[in-house]
């Protein structure tokens, strides 16, 4: 068998919404777009550049889109054995519309979560999200958009605040832990429940720095992704590879940290 190879963040639409959704991505964080934001085109790029298995996400900025974008996630992997799928959820859900959530997620074989605190504007530490926080520690792991200089919302330093909070609670900081705000990340050496993904980092983060905070952080919780539709796995299998990693680091990255963090059978 080929070697394993994980990503574990990227983003799909429907094919009716696909190109209006790339469209608001590419000027949220005002850049081209490398992908359209469709399952196919993920897997086919992905698979090209040696890929064998994808974490896909997709964000309700509302709370009334949380069960439409559920459903298609679930249609989307049910009949694809190397895509994974996270729910969404947003913090104006209530506790019973949570509940329905994870137990929606449990039945379909989802296996986590993905919020977005910019797009979906809350801060990660806002009280209204507490409720998804003790409702999936020990239950479903959660993926966390982290970090923008341009908004409070996804601080890193929130982040660890409710990490400490919610102990038990498992975590993926996104993008290094933070985006462009890697100033803040250091506070993840006294979180273990925090994981981290390399996605949407490596294009602008100094290769000393990654290493630094590899080195602080540990190796071992640090996950493979690619935040398609925004970069290709090419560019971002590239960046992996200039971080001087061992082999026996590389495939930990690459696969072994996501499959022992998500629980994944293969």
């Amino acid at each position: 068998m080929d070697k394993i190879i994980i990503d574990t963040h990227a983003h799909i639409f429907p094919s009716k919404i696909a190109p209006k959704a790339v469209a608001n991505i590419g000027a949220f964080y005002g850049i081209s777009m490398e992908g359209d934001g469709d399952i196919n085109t993920l897997i086919e790029r992905g698979e090209a550049s040696g890929v064998t298995h994808f974490i896909v996400n997709s964000s309700a900025t509302t709370h009334n889109q949380v069960v439409q974008i559920n459903n298609f996630i679930i249609e989307t992997v049910k009949c694809r054995d190397n895509v994974f799928g996270l729910c969404t959820m947003h913090p104006d859900l209530t506790d019973e519309e949570v509940d329905d959530v994870i137990k929606l997620a449990i039945e379909n074989n989802l296996i986590g979560v993905k919020l977005h605190p910019d797009f979906q504007m809350f801060d990660i530490d806002d009280e209204r999200a507490y409720k998804i926080y003790r409702k999936c520690e020990g239950v479903l792991p959660i993926l966390f958009h982290t970090g923008d200089a341009r908004y409070e919302y996804s601080s890193p330093l929130k982040l660890i605040k409710i990490a400490k909070q919610f102990p038990n609670l498992k975590c993926v900081g996104a993008h290094f832990g933070g985006y462009d705000r890697w100033h803040e990340v250091d506070g993840y050496k006294d979180t273990p429940n925090v994981y981290f993904d390399t996605s949407s980092s490596l294009f602008k983060l100094p290769l000393n720095e990654a290493k630094r905070l590899i080195n602080l952080l540990g190796i071992e919780r640090f996950m493979f992704g690619v935040d398609f539709p925004m970069w290709t796995h090419d560019f971002e299998m590239e960046n992996i590879a200039k971080l001087g990693l061992t082999d026996e680091q590389l495939d930990m990255v690459k696969s072994g940290n996501a499959i022992k963090f998500y629980g994944l059978k293969l």
